[in-house]
């Protein structure tokens, strides 16, 4: 399996997992304090103790730079001067053609990912030499992918900026911290073949 069918194929998994974790008996007989709360909350705690200082205003896709042509690894540099989106971005850096993608159809896809808070590379289909394939809405992707890549058209690149909600969440996955942005470049190999 490729490293992004790990990668984002995961979230759909964790939010199962997560959905059923949530769904804890009703039992209200019990008189036993519950400990995994407990344990939620010494977890919690730290992260929510030393929160980090806003910038004042939230980056948009024009503060993400990235350079390389369709079709070769993108280079892409994160700014330092701006919070991470709290909602989905999407952004075509390449416009491509024909029918722009919608759920149910096939997508070819290569990728990068870089991960917002260190602007590591975590992930990349280029580095392999071998693109992606999922259904699109298919629930074989994170949220951010079968939400972000609705339209795209064949030989578009198309920036993603995902915020933890749509990716992996207060878990995390594979490498990803817990409440991680992740930023990708995707190139749509093929659409709907």
């Amino acid at each position: 399996m490729h490293t992004l069918g790990r990668i984002i194929g995961i979230g759909t998994i964790a939010a199962a997992a997560l959905a059923l974790g949530a769904c804890g008996s009703d039992d209200k007989s019990s008189s036993a304090p519950s400990s995994t709360s407990a344990a939620a909350t010494k977890v919690t705690a730290p992260a929510q103790a030393n929160p980090t200082a806003s910038k004042g205003r939230e980056c948009t896709a024009d503060d993400i730079g990235v350079s390389g042509d369709f079709g070769t690894a993108p280079k892409i540099t994160l700014p330092d001067n701006c919070d991470p989106p709290k909602k989905l971005i999407t952004k075509d850096l390449v416009q491509g053609s024909g029918p722009g993608a919608a759920a149910g159809q096939q997508l070819k896809m290569n990728y990068a990912l870089v991960t917002w808070s260190n602007g590591q590379k975590k992930d990349s289909s280029f580095d392999r030499g071998t693109p992606f394939d999922l259904t699109l809405g298919g629930g074989q992707v994170i949220p951010g992918w079968d939400q972000g890549l609705v339209g795209v058209q064949t030989g578009s690149r198309r920036l993603l900026i995902v915020p933890p909600d749509l990716g992996y969440g207060a878990s995390g996955r594979s490498g990803i911290a817990p409440n991680e942005t992740l930023v990708f470049v995707t190139d749509a190999v093929s659409v709907g073949k």
